[in-house]
């Protein structure tokens, strides 16, 4: 199994989730993200039960765990999903300090109301966008695959 790899659990009942996890894992790989669906009222993993996790817990926020056994909830498993799929630049900006605040707040919002959400229809353009993303990031790690680079790096 590859050395950076991500188990996440996500609600596939949820179009929006869906959409996006699947998404990320067309461009990490299967082995680098491996999702599981923990939507289905029976669902029981030995893995979450050990760490203490309940499936409500799985439902109200997303939770992964790290190839180093870490888990990880909420904004930070978003940032590292989109490492993983070569997305620098979006998990730079889950990953900024002075959002952070700002999305740790907002995505419990948003996984609570993420099925009226997904009623907007909004998926299909949700997986163009991160397609998108993953292209520029390739075409700009190709640009500066040299170690000089002529795209302006500052954020924020």
């Amino acid at each position: 199994m590859n050395d950076a790899f991500l188990t996440i659990w996500y609600d596939a009942s949820c179009p929006l989730c869906a959409t996006e996890m699947h998404a990320l894992q067309r461009h990490a790989g299967a082995e680098s993200l491996r999702l599981i669906d923990c939507s289905p009222p029976g669902f029981r993993d030995e893995d979450v039960a050990a760490a203490g996790f309940a499936r409500a817990d799985l439902m109200r926020l997303i939770h992964a765990r790290d190839s180093e056994g870490r888990w990880l909830r909420g904004v930070e498993v978003f940032e590292r999903a989109y490492r993983l799929a070569g997305i620098p630049g979006v998990a730079d900006v889950f990953a900024h300090r002075r959002l952070r605040p700002l999305w740790d707040r907002l995505y419990p919002l948003i996984a609570r109301h993420r099925m009226l959400i997904s009623r907007l229809r909004l998926g299909a353009l949700y997986s163009r966008t991160i397609d998108w993303a993953a292209r520029r990031a390739a075409r700009r790690a190709r640009s500066c695959a040299g170690g000089r680079c002529g795209v302006d790096t500052r954020r924020f």
